[in-house]
């Protein structure tokens, strides 16, 4: 749904809402399952889509907007790592004209004359297509090294990095050279191409799932549980940042001279990187690497440029997301000509049918496609896509494979229109359009549809019950152990020891982790029931405001639409859904083989002083003697609200240490700026 498409502000509000769970989905599946589903160009445009949305609608920006964040929260299965320098994304030239805006904005922000204008250096480094890190060195020491997480926090994979054979774990001592008492290094992390082949081969070799790409495989190799296995992965890195934390050692004057810096201390830096002067340079260096990166042995998307004199990154600064005085310049996605074969139809939990072009394999970035998705039937019809014709696919981010348009002059005679089918092509059901763009399948007991329920129950952000993916759930489904969600609840071992590749310790860790699932808060058992427009954060809102799943299901969606965030749209799926009696009996079984929702303990308000209640707090800056994420817990518990971004709606901004554009963007709206121990004094009511 386009903006311009949007009539009313409740319309608005449940498109931001959709976009919010889907961007989260999407990142969340990128940044730390490293299973991407959708193309960079379709992440982009829903991205896009929200801002626009949020610009129109200000009101209805949601305190945890996608559009707020620089990455997704990191998995738990690593220790959390505070990173001392906030590790921030770049903002994307998609064009020469893209880095003439970006110059202009640079003179501009140095107020220089065009004669120095015209001077200035830049250096042009290859974009990686890996992990970002941070490494501490402490007196010449690898102390720790963590993945970016949400640019704040990330997690901490030390044992993982110390595999990498080319990365030092003590910095190399030369004469004349000073070994800071703490040294910041970023850098990123990838896998050779050579050894992503050799990795994959042996991965089929072993019935396992092979990776997408070398970034995937470098981000779940860097994330093992087992350093051992890291190892044997064979990862590189290259470093690009370097950051001196000692008053005795001066930080170098230019990016330039920091690479050298990393150099010398026997840190391995990518040797591609280019001095260049005025904005020609840096354009010729970005074309000469649109077909030479092909010939390396490691997978980079673009350039990344940055001012060489790291004085003036100071007086550019920087956005509450990137940098001003860098950006990273990206490659258009490898495009490539081919053949629709036929189209098949995939059916997803809700019963949405999406038609999928299965084509004559092609190479593309470095990989075979054979399948290009097409999303819905108005798509084929805006490209006039025909089984038989010649397409061009594009696989933007190296991901998925897209249908970027149809060749007409090479369209045969017998080329064959597409058409919707009217029967689901999984249990020749009757399709349904109602009034919406998706064709869907009205069987609740569809197979493909039970399969994608149980998938989603499972899933992360759902009932997390961890090794219960797509192929264990098509298993157990065909071997009739399980027809719905319930039914993973009365799993034995020996059920589970009857299928293939399954041994005592795997059957043990999934029936661990399924007996663990039965106590998750009352929002993810919400989220996890697959109801249509319930993400996880209307879960999150419908959980703070029900006492019990008993009384959700019990309201009407009057009473339903009055809770703050929930339209009328909403309020009517989850009526209907809780008065379908299947869906009823699938939450009485649940409940009878164990599964109990945990309800928060809503705080009593009135136990706390009214300075916080109902009052909205956002923090900038290092706090003393608590995180960020502390803090706000105490906020919310103690009847506040935090949000992440100032607005006029804010009650208080609580400034740390190295508070940034937060802080001067409360003092221009006059909003009341308190210390931590002011925030302490409100929470305890001693003001």
């Amino acid at each position: 749904m386009g903006t311009n498409k949007i009539i009313s502000q409740e319309e608005a509000a449940l498109r931001i809402e959709e976009l919010s769970g889907i961007i989260e989905h999407h990142r969340f599946l990128y940044y730390v399952l490293d299973r991407p589903e959708i193309s960079d160009a379709e992440f982009d445009r829903l991205y896009k889509e929200l801002e626009a949305l949020e610009a129109k609608f200000p009101q209805l920006v949601l305190s945890n907007s996608p559009t707020q964040k620089v990455g997704v929260a990191p998995s738990t299965d690593f220790k959390p790592i505070k990173h001392r320098i906030p590790l921030m994304s770049l903002s994307n030239a998609m064009s020469e004209e893209d880095l003439d805006r970006w110059h202009e904005r640079i003179i501009k922000g140095l107020d220089l004359p065009a004669l120095e204008a015209e001077n200035l250096s830049y250096v042009c480094e290859l974009k990686i297509d890996g992990l970002s890190v941070a490494l501490t060195y402490k007196k010449g020491h690898l102390v720790n090294g963590a993945t970016r997480g949400n640019g704040d926090i990330g997690e901490d994979v030390t044992l993982n990095l110390k595999t990498i054979g080319k990365l030092p774990q003590n910095l190399t001592v030369s004469k004349g050279l000073s070994v800071p008492d703490l040294f910041e290094v970023r850098g990123e992390v990838y896998m050779p191409v050579s050894s992503f082949t050799a990795l994959n081969k042996d991965l089929e070799e072993q019935g396992q799932p092979t990776f997408a790409n070398p970034r995937n495989a470098a981000s779940g190799s860097s994330r093992q549980k087992d350093p051992r296995v890291t190892a044997k992965r064979k990862l590189a890195i290259w470093t690009y940042f370097a950051y001196i934390v000692d008053p005795k050692i001066k930080e170098p004057n230019t990016h330039s001279l920091s690479l050298d810096l990393l150099e010398k201390f026997g840190l391995p830096v990518n040797p591609n990187y280019k001095i260049a002067k005025g904005m020609e340079e840096v354009k010729a260096f970005c074309r000469q690497w649109l077909e030479k990166r092909h010939d390396l042995n490691y997978q980079t998307d673009g350039i990344v440029i940055k001012l060489d004199n790291r004085r003036l990154w100071d007086q550019l600064g920087m956005t509450a997301h990137h940098p001003r005085w860098a950006i990273a310049f990206k490659y258009p996605p490898d495009e490539a000509e081919t053949e629709v074969e036929e189209i098949e139809y995939d059916i997803g939990r809700t019963g949405a049918v999406t038609p999928v072009a299965n084509l004559t394999p092609v190479k593309l970035a470095g990989t075979t496609v054979k399948r290009a998705s097409l999303h819905n039937f108005e798509q084929i019809e805006r490209l006039d896509v025909r089984v038989g014709d010649t397409v061009v696919v594009r696989k933007a981010g190296e991901i998925i494979p897209e249908i970027v348009k149809v060749i007409t002059s090479k369209r045969k005679a017998k080329a064959k229109s597409i058409h919707p089918p009217e029967y689901c092509p999984v249990c020749q059901g009757k399709l349904s359009k109602a009034q919406e763009v998706v064709l869907r399948c009205t069987n609740t007991y569809c197979p493909a549809q039970v399969q994608r329920r149980i998938e989603h129950w499972a899933s992360r952000d759902a009932m997390d019950i961890e090794g219960l993916g797509e192929a264990m759930v098509s298993q157990l489904l065909a071997h009739n152990l399980i027809h719905d969600q319930a039914d993973l609840y009365k799993l034995d071992m020996e059920k589970l020891l009857t299928l293939e590749r399954m041994g005592n310790k795997s059957a043990q860790n999934l029936l661990d982790a399924i007996v663990e699932s039965k106590k998750r808060p009352l929002s993810n058992f919400i989220f996890a029931l697959g109801i249509r427009h319930i993400g996880s954060q209307i879960a999150e809102l419908l959980a703070d405001q029900f006492n019990s799943l008993e009384d959700l299901m019990n309201a009407k969606a009057d009473d339903l639409k009055n809770v703050e965030g929930i339209g009328q749209i909403i309020a009517e799926a989850l009526e209907e859904y809780f008065a379908n009696k299947e869906n009823s009996k699938l939450i009485q079984r649940l409940i009878k083989v164990g599964v109990q929702p945990e309800v928060k303990v809503k705080a009593d308000k009135s136990k706390y002083a009214q300075t916080v209640v109902g009052k909205t707090f956002v923090l900038t800056g290092t706090l003393a003697t608590m995180d960020r994420t502390e803090a706000e817990k105490l906020i919310k518990v103690h009847g506040g609200k935090a949000t992440s971004s100032v607005s006029k709606k804010t009650d208080y901004v609580v400034a740390g240490e190295s508070a940034g554009s937060k802080l001067t963007k409360a003092q221009e709206l006059g909003i009341k700026v308190i210390d931590e121990e002011g925030l302490k004094k409100l929470l305890t009511g001693n003001t």
